[in-house]
């Protein structure tokens, strides 16, 4: 692979949350939900691959089953060629199992000290509260407040939310700013709500930043979790069928053009939200990493020219553009 890197390469890193590099290597891949054998993925040479051209950030969770500790064990690996001064570690807490959370303070806490023991530091650079739509207001502002102590101890060095419903997450983002003992966040992660597909997120970057008075934005499942490749979408995935067959009717009229679907959407989700933040891949092997990165260079550099597809796709979809599935439970916003 000639690519050259997205970023600086073995130096030490500023710790700043704005300054996470433009993609980070997604954990949730490395979990029986994406890969029957997760322990069987190149861990280590995704990490070194990423790391050596700039992609030097993570992102898993406790939830990704043994995401935390394969990674960890990678990490391990590597600490003479990429000390732990030469990337950042994200990852989540509260979410336990698919319909089981803990926001109770004492589990949060309990979960970031088992989170620092399974990737083998002795600090946190961001970590979230995982899917916040699950759980009721005052247990978020509780487990909230949790992370603001551990902050303040130095055990993690920022701390944001995650979850699906874009409209909660800035809620949220902006309500704490309000609560003296949590105050503004560092960081909110929202996924599947910047793709080719779904742009839900667009029209809320300036208030996160503005309003929320957000450090950093980012965007995860750009291929909103298989939706937007031609290969099946996963089982589990909450789209209408509609929404579903829509997306394939669109892969096959991509590839009609000798255009994978996979490739038009990472292109696209890169490039178009570059400018506002930083963008989660999930790749499972390393021409999977090797593509990204190859796409990531054609839209930086606009190699490619997508103008006349992006709007035949837009088209194809219809009514299902921006298309959202109900996720969590019913807040009161």
């Amino acid at each position: 692979m000639s690519f050259k890197p997205i970023g600086p390469v073995k130096t030490k890193v500023t710790g700043k949350i704005e300054d996470l590099p433009a993609l980070l290597l997604g954990g949730a891949v490395f979990n029986q939900q994406f890969n029957e054998n997760p322990e069987s993925l190149p861990a280590e040479e995704i990490l070194r691959i990423g790391f050596n051209h700039g992609i030097r950030a993570i992102d898993t969770s406790p939830y990704y089953g043994p995401s935390e500790i394969i990674l960890g064990n990678a990490l391990k690996t590597l600490k003479e060629d990429f000390p732990r001064d030469t990337y950042y570690i994200v990852t989540k807490c509260g979410r336990v199992k698919l319909d089981d959370f803990n926001y109770s303070p004492a589990a949060i806490r309990a979960s970031i000290l088992r989170s620092l023991e399974r990737l083998n530091t002795n600090y946190l650079d961001l970590v979230y509260l995982h899917d916040i739509e699950f759980v009721d207001e005052d247990g978020i502002y509780g487990a909230l407040k949790e992370l603001r102590k551990l902050k303040n101890e130095g055990i993690i060095h920022n701390f944001g939310i995650s979850g699906y419903p874009v409209d909660f997450l800035y809620h949220i983002a902006t309500k704490v700013t309000t609560i003296p003992e949590i105050g503004q966040l560092d960081a909110v992660l929202s996924y599947s709500n910047f793709n080719l597909q779904n742009e839900t997120l667009r029209d809320y970057i300036d208030k996160f930043y503005k309003e929320a008075k957000l450090k950093k934005l980012l965007n995860g499942s750009i291929l909103s979790m298989s939706l937007l490749r031609s290969g099946t979408t996963h089982a589990f995935h909450p789209a209408s069928l509609e929404l579903k067959s829509a997306s394939k009717d669109v892969a096959k009229l991509t590839a009609g053009k000798g255009v994978e679907l996979a490739d038009l959407a990472t292109r696209y989700a890169i490039g178009e939200f570059l400018p506002h933040g930083s963008t989660v891949l999930g790749v499972s092997n390393i021409a999977e990493l090797e593509n990204a990165i190859g796409q990531y260079w054609n839209a930086v550099e606009k190699k490619v020219d997508d103008e006349r597809l992006l709007n035949d796709v837009k088209l194809a979809f219809g009514s299902h553009l921006n298309e959202t599935w109900a996720s969590g439970i019913a807040h009161d916003i």
